[in-house]
């Protein structure tokens, strides 16, 4: 069974760093593209970074400079590393993932997996 599960959410100040982890099970990461997306309340989902099977990124212009995706595959595990947080980055963060070794639009793609969310909140 396919699982991704987010964690390391939290509050934080504006200026403050995050990381999040998503742990994979029932499957290899190692084949699969994983981003990061995140849900405001009243507003659209949002892809923000993006990491291929080699390891290339793509980062949303918000957040470009600010935050980092990366992935260990030994641990099949992807990180979302957050500095420079503002109170715009409140949202709901998911990871997601699909068995693709290339994407075009990878902030756009509509991956099959899918993890719970885990809710990061930055006060001003």
């Amino acid at each position: 069974q396919v699982q991704l599960v987010e964690s390391g959410g939290g509050s934080v100040e504006a200026g403050g760093s995050l990381r999040l982890s998503c742990a994979a099970s029932g499957f290899a990461s190692s084949y699969y593209y994983v981003a990061w997306f995140r849900q405001a309340p009243g507003k659209e989902r949002e892809g923000v970074a993006s990491i291929s099977i080699g390891g290339t990124t793509t980062y949303a212009e918000s957040v470009k400079g600010r935050f980092t995706i990366s992935k260990e595959n030994a641990k099949n595990t992807w990180y979302l590393q957050m500095a420079s947080l503002k109170p715009e980055d409140t949202a709901m963060y998911y990871c997601a993932a699909a068995a693709r070794s290339w994407i075009l639009s990878p902030l756009s793609y509509p991956y099959n997996y899918w993890g719970q969310g885990t809710q990061v909140t930055v006060s001003s």
